[in-house]
């Protein structure tokens, strides 16, 4: 029994180590999103792997670099991961929160002190020699509904301390809402008084909107230096 339940630890500690320290992704078509759970000895490295994918068919104005909830014991790799933002030079947005500590919160002070960006959320619990790093702007969410958003950035929380009233619904933007007699009216043939039948267009769906209020509030800022200062070349 001691032997299974050693041989099963070991089994899952090897599949947490071997998830990524990263998740690179798409956001708004243009902005670089990369989201950090946990800082190694190889963030660098795959930081460069997964901008690299990205850009070899997008146009990347900036990046948001998240690091809410990310950890790290390693603080060897923060210098080569802020060195790697500094060459890419691309507006860059971070983002920490409560639970963003160990090397996580390094990073985040050495990219605010070489002004290589702006920070969003709320200040860390982790500290450096100089405290808690404190957002640029601030952002309050409930970490409860943070961690949801960080999962699904697109949905609305149904109780959430930055939007009390909202609904969990996103679909009624695909609904045709018509009353009964519109539809009737629809289907009628020419009537005696020569009325025809107008066709009218379907409501298209709206774009999805990011519902995360620090991530939304990044990615508008990487936005709006793209359209000040475009890329060339």
């Amino acid at each position: 029994m001691n032997r299974f339940f050693i041989v099963f630890l070991a089994t899952a500690w090897s599949a947490w180590a071997a998830e990524p320290a990263l998740k690179v992704s798409l956001l708004e078509a243009n902005v670089c999103a990369i989201r950090v759970s946990h800082l190694d000895g190889s963030f660098a490295n795959e930081l460069n792997a997964g901008q690299k994918v990205l850009s070899a068919t997008n146009s990347i104005a900036g990046t948001v670099l998240d690091l809410r909830f990310a950890t790290g014991d390693d603080s060897t790799t923060v210098p080569a991961a802020a060195n790697w933002f500094a060459i890419n030079k691309t507006p860059l947005a971070i983002l920490v929160n409560g639970e963003t500590r160990g090397a996580a919160v390094a990073l985040a002070a050495l990219l605010q002190k070489t002004h290589a960006g702006l920070i969003f959320g709320s200040a860390t619990s982790g500290t450096t020699r100089d405290g808690p790093v404190q957002p640029d702007l601030a952002v309050k969410v409930g970490l409860a509904d943070e961690r949801a958003l960080i999962n699904n950035p697109y949905a609305t929380p149904a109780l959430a301390s930055t939007n009390p009233p909202a609904a969990t619904n996103d679909l009624l933007v695909l609904v045709d809402h018509l009353s009964e007699a519109e539809l009737v009216r629809r289907r009628m043939k020419d009537g005696e008084d020569g009325e025809k039948t107008i066709a009218m267009p379907r409501p298209v769906p709206a774009q999805p909107v990011i519902r995360d209020p620090a991530l939304a509030r990044a990615v508008d800022l990487i936005k709006a230096l793209a359209l000040l200062h475009p890329a060339h070349g």
